[in-house]
């Protein structure tokens, strides 16, 4: 419960994630500007972060219940596979923001907008 929980907040924190771009602002029309943002936001939309959560979190349970077997039996195994897949949420979380906010700055490239982040 306590796992699913932590793995539930790690998404919607990661779907909340603002996407920081830094772009040449001489000569740029910010109104056209913040309109192309908000399309490109749309388009990082669809990145999957739940399932990539999810696929981080269930490696991460898997090693850690086999390194808590190794180590200590079934009790061991049990709580070392709650801490892999908290573990494993949380990468599983940068890394779909990481690939949002890379999906931002190359569509605000390709509408020809000077990314310098």
């Amino acid at each position: 419960m306590k796992i699913n929980f932590a793995i539930l907040l790690l998404v919607s924190v990661t779907a909340c994630a603002s996407h920081k771009v830094i772009i040449e602002r001489e000569g740029v029309d910010m109104a056209k500007y913040e309109r192309d943002l908000d399309a490109c936001k749309q388009y990082a939309e669809e990145v999957d972060s739940g399932a990539e959560v999810g696929k981080s979190a269930l490696g991460g349970a898997v090693v850690g219940g086999a390194v808590g077997a190794i180590l200590g039996g079934r009790r061991s195994a049990e709580r070392l596979a709650g801490v892999g897949a908290v573990t494993g949420a949380a990468h599983g979380a940068g890394s779909a923001g990481r690939e949002k906010n890379t999906v931002v700055k190359n569509c605000l490239r390709g509408r020809g907008y000077k990314v310098l982040n």
